[in-house]
């Protein structure tokens, strides 16, 4: 929508937002709520993840049951009022993750909630992470010499069957919780306060299967994925896998941020439960049972591919190999997943539609991203995947306190 004043902005998005108190700020309301571990039991509310800092929650932060991806256009009719949707974005993320008591706007007034949490708001691990596409760097906004050096709209790969509609978008919202509950209520309270500005191009929910009977959790094709994913805990290798520097050729207000790639990938289910297990395996290169590579006994053993140069045991073209070498040359093209699952019910001739939302976090997307899906074109898996959607995006430094928000340094 376009023609909105400041002014008119913000009261047409207010929601909570002009009435809700952010924890820390003057005039607050809301106690913030204490921290404490993700991914509590079914029934058990978690707390709050930390909102502020100099990176943004749902990167680092263990993966939660629960999962939105929303794409957004972005209607802002100028710089002024990008800032604003922004603004906006910031706070109610800020309030959702917090949690509190939405305060009474009278008899008249609508709710300030939609209650969908009941009259208190609940944290429930609730992340909240908005990434910038290449799309918002146009000429709109003045902000073309403030692109992320390797931003741009998603590559399409040799086996890729990519649907327009369903790829890319001016922003994107990655809004991760516990709760099913709490995912859908914070998607529906951002889309309130946010309506002047911006609109959804599109959407894929996912979720997390629990560890079956233990260790990774398993995708929909029946493997443990993210097996061998990056400590998050060592903050050297994030330094070098996941967070932008703002140096070279990336301007200065990226450092803090990460290259943010998600893929929807359909998996055609129906024929690969026809294939057997001893193809399957060879294709992925792990045991289905227990995660381990084929040439080991537990899931996070080494391969030793080393010890398999000619591939007679893990097939040379197997997934893991190709994606991970496990080479010095290698180690750099690392990246942090946060995968998860989704089942989309049929499609219209009555196929089964589910597959993955596979989520990355890279520092370089060419150097990790792209450099790894390279290598994997044309192996024997292509048969079984169908990567339709999804987009490159660029996940915003983080906001440093109560006063700051979310792409305040990117305006700057």
């Amino acid at each position: 929508m376009t023609g909105l004043g400041r002014r008119d902005f913000l009261t047409a998005g207010a929601g909570v937002a002009a009435g809700a108190a952010v924890a820390g700020g003057a005039g607050a309301v809301l106690a913030p709520v204490a921290a404490s571990a993700h991914q509590a039991p079914p029934g058990v509310r978690a707390a709050a993840a930390p909102f502020h800092g100099e990176h943004q929650q749902g990167i680092l932060t263990p993966v939660q049951r629960s999962a939105a991806f929303v794409a957004l256009d972005v209607t802002a009719a100028s710089r002024a009022e990008l800032a604003d949707l922004l603004k906006t974005i910031t706070e109610r993320a800020r309030f959702l993750t917090t949690g509190g008591t939405p305060p009474d706007p009278g008899l008249t007034a609508p709710p300030r909630d939609s209650g969908v949490l009941g009259p208190t708001v609940v944290p429930d691990g609730l992340t909240v992470t908005l990434s910038a596409g290449a799309s918002l760097f146009d000429g709109r906004y003045g902000l073309a010499s403030a692109r992320p050096a390797r931003l741009r709209t998603m590559d399409a790969f040799p086996d890729d069957s990519l649907r327009r509609e369903v790829c890319d978008g001016d922003l994107l919202l990655q809004v991760c919780a516990d709760d099913r509950d709490a995912v859908t209520h914070a998607v529906r309270e951002i889309a309130r306060a946010t309506r002047g500005g911006m609109g959804v191009r599109w959407r894929q929910d996912g979720f997390v299967s629990p560890p079956r009977p233990s260790g990774t959790p398993r995708n929909l094709m029946g493997f443990k994925d993210g097996t061998s994913n990056p400590d998050v805990h060592d903050a050297a290798l994030m330094k070098r896998l996941v967070w932008a520097q703002g140096t070279g050729r990336e301007p200065s207000w990226t450092g803090g941020g990460s290259y943010h790639v998600v893929r929807v990938i359909r998996m055609l289910v129906e024929f690969w439960d026809r294939v057997n297990l001893h193809e399957q395996e060879n294709m992925i290169g792990r045991r289905r049972d227990s995660g381990a590579p084929l040439t080991a006994s537990a899931e996070h053993d080494d391969p030793h591919y080393e010890n398999d140069p000619t591939g007679d045991v893990i097939q040379l073209d197997a997934h893991i190999r190709l994606a991970n070498p496990r080479t010095t040359a290698s180690a750099d093209q690392r990246m942090l997943r946060r995968a998860y699952n989704y089942d989309g019910g049929v499609d219209a001739n009555g196929t089964l539609d589910m597959g993955l939302v596979f989520v990355a976090f890279n520092q370089d997307l060419d150097r990790q991203f792209v450099a790894v899906q390279k290598r994997l074109a044309g192996e024997p898996l292509t048969d079984y995947v169908q990567p339709f959607g999804g987009g490159y995006y660029f996940a915003l430094p983080g906001a440093r306190d109560s006063s700051d928000w979310l792409g305040r340094s990117m305006l700057a």
